[in-house]
């Protein structure tokens, strides 16, 4: 589940995680990430709120970035603009909108995770951004407090949402008529392959989408957004694919391998693969990511703007 939120699995118990690649050299964490244990509501997150998954998520971010700032410019956010955040996670996307919109804006970044938020508000403090307005709230079960906002900025949040459509209309109630809003989600997670054919990798990605979906969640919810969009009124501007093929010396190759490495572990953890799949699983991706003109198919992410 490569994205920046989890559902609520209670069947998970979390455990000490290994560190992975994305870990800093450094002993001591950057100002901007908080150094308070993740409260224990955070457990519910598939992929944790520790350290190592809020660098990943700054690593993630990076690699998306150019693409989220088009997307931004193409649905007019800029000075002045209201935009909320709709699961801001730890807020790299946040920091991005604040300079966009100046001082003269808002940016209301909504996210449960207290732990996130810490990491967020600091952000935001260390920049001077007072138009960043943090809210703790769960998007599935709270009311959104912000109305007539003039766009709206989605990334990998229906996919894990219990209830997808009643959180998409609360998000469309909350834009101004002529608002705009910014989706990327999956639209087919199983895309995720490596060339050569590499089956315990497939074996992997098939276990994830599982176990996703198991959690009460949908991999490629990208492919209703558009009709639910339609039928609450808004109207489609825009919609594209993004998908890369890359090998092992491009650096998107670190986004989500990041995410292999920290899922095994926790596929382990719910008995959903043995330690025997496991090791299959890394050994094998050890040695075909080492032979000459691999390659890896990320998962196909669809773009929505629509216009209420």
């Amino acid at each position: 589940m490569i994205g920046s939120a989890g559902v609520r699995s209670h069947e998970m118990h979390p455990r000490p995680h290994r560190r992975v690649r994305f870990q800093r050299d450094a002993c001591v964490p950057p100002a901007y990430i908080s150094t308070e244990g993740a409260p224990m509501s955070d457990r519910d997150y598939v992929l944790g709120t520790h350290d190592d998954e809020i660098y990943r998520l700054g690593f993630q971010h990076r690699v998306w970035r150019r693409r989220a700032l088009d997307a931004w410019t193409r649905a007019r956010i800029g000075d002045g603009s209201r935009v909320i955040d709709f699961g801001a996670g730890p807020g790299f996307a946040t920091m991005d909108l604040a300079e966009i919109v100046g001082p003269s804006g808002a940016v209301y970044a909504l996210e449960r995770s207290r732990r996130f938020l810490d990491t967020l508000e600091a952000q935001a403090r260390a920049r001077g951004h007072t138009q960043v307005h943090a809210h703790e709230i769960d998007i599935v079960t709270d009311a959104l407090p912000v109305s007539n906002a003039d766009a709206a900025w989605v990334r990998w949040v229906f996919a894990f949402l219990p209830d997808p459509k009643a959180a998409l209309k609360k998000l469309v109630d909350a834009l101004r008529p002529g608002g705009t809003i910014v989706i990327h989600e999956y639209v087919d997670y199983k895309t995720w392959r490596l060339s050569p054919r590499a089956p315990n990798f497939e074996r992997f990605v098939d276990e994830v989408v599982a176990n996703w979906r198991g959690s009460g969640g949908e991999p490629d919810i990208g492919r209703d957004l558009p009709a639910w969009l339609i039928e609450m009124g808004p109207k489609l501007e825009s919609f594209k694919p993004h998908v890369d093929i890359v090998s092992k010396d491009d650096n998107v190759w670190r986004w989500p391998i990041g995410f292999f490495d920290i899922h095994i572990d926790r596929l382990l953890e719910l008995n959903r693969i043995t330690p025997e799949m496991a090791r299959d699983m890394r050994e094998e991706f050890a040695r075909v990511s080492a032979q000459p003109g691999t390659l890896m198919v990320t998962p196909l992410v669809i773009e929505i703007v629509a216009r209420k």
